[in-house]
């Protein structure tokens, strides 16, 4: 190999190697600080595409679990709602009893029946409640002349999956409480907690504008609206029960999604760090090498003198 002083091959060969190693310890360095194998596009393109994908998918899933949760939510509401309006027909049908009984006086009747009243007020203070402004309850309409509880407007759609619309979809429906308490005629056969009835038949233990006398019914009503309600509470029932094994179903999919991704996008550490010590010890021996090939010209000058 012929001697020369303008072009050193050792040198710019050692200065390459130097710099090669250099960049690979500084990736090296940047995927342990950051705990991500991929840090910037050129390290795995298609692998980041995947990635952002399925992050976007866990973010939308983790949304879906806190609208499901929300929804559970409502539904505990609305059934501590429905608890407390069993405890007061259970209560107005006691007071009923009591009222039967041949000892008690006009007076005494009189005393249960402003008991009987108040509690029917409560009653449709509790169809009235909302949670967050939502209503709990499914509300009346009227058209000819027929009262119609529990429309299409009182069914909410909950989605359960991470696709929205085009996914799974739990219908949450608002209870029809005030249909559960409203009878039609004198007949508490009749009751029903789908459909209303016409004109003045309708009879109602949730109307406080209309209060019913203690003697304007009889025990069978009573026990039919309790019926009622039980229903209610066991569509209610039946409705968390699906929102809970839903919001287990994502919980897990979450999981599996971000089990995938971390495969995709995290650094393994003992490679890594061992990746380290190689690229540390060849950039420091790099380095090294080329201060010795810089060294190398000056043999040059001994031929020279």
């Amino acid at each position: 190999m012929s001697l020369t002083i303008n072009t050193n091959p050792a040198a710019i060969r050692a200065s390459f190697n130097l710099a090669k190693n250099n960049k690979n310890l500084q990736d090296s360095l940047t995927r342990l600080s950051s705990g991500k194998r991929i840090t910037k596009p050129a390290d795995d393109a298609g692998g980041l595409a995947v990635s952002m994908k399925l992050t976007a998918s866990i973010n939308r899933t983790r949304a879906a679990i806190s609208n499901i949760q929300n929804s559970l939510s409502f539904g505990e509401v609305q059934d501590g709602a429905l608890q407390a309006a069993t405890r007061i027909v259970d209560r107005l049908a006691e007071l009923k009893s009591l009222s039967l009984d041949v000892m008690k006086s006009s007076a005494d009747i009189s005393n249960y029946n402003t008991e009987f009243q108040a509690l029917q007020q409560q009653l449709q203070s509790i169809t009235a409640e909302t949670f967050n402004g939502v209503s709990l309850f499914a509300g009346t309409t009227a058209s000819g002349g027929s009262t119609t509880f529990g429309t299409d407007k009182n069914v909410v759609s909950v989605f359960t999956s991470d696709r929205g619309a085009a996914g799974s979809v739990v219908s949450l429906h608002k209870a029809t409480l005030l249909a559960a308490l409203t009878f039609n005629g004198s007949n508490s056969a009749t009751a029903t907690t789908d459909a209303g009835a016409t004109g003045g038949s309708n009879i109602t233990l949730a109307n406080a504008s209309n209060m019913l006398s203690i003697g304007a019914l009889g025990i069978s009503f009573f026990t039919r609206a309790l019926e009622n309600i039980a229903t209610l509470r066991a569509e209610n029932g039946a409705t968390m029960t699906r929102l809970q094994f839903a919001e287990d179903h994502l919980r897990l999919t979450s999981a599996n999604l971000e089990a995938a991704n971390s495969r995709i996008m995290d650094v393994d550490v003992a490679s890594e760090s061992t990746a380290l010590a190689k690229y540390n010890i060849l950039s420091q021996a790099s380095a090294a090498m080329l201060a010795q090939a810089n060294m190398s010209q000056s043999t040059a000058l001994m031929l020279l003198g």
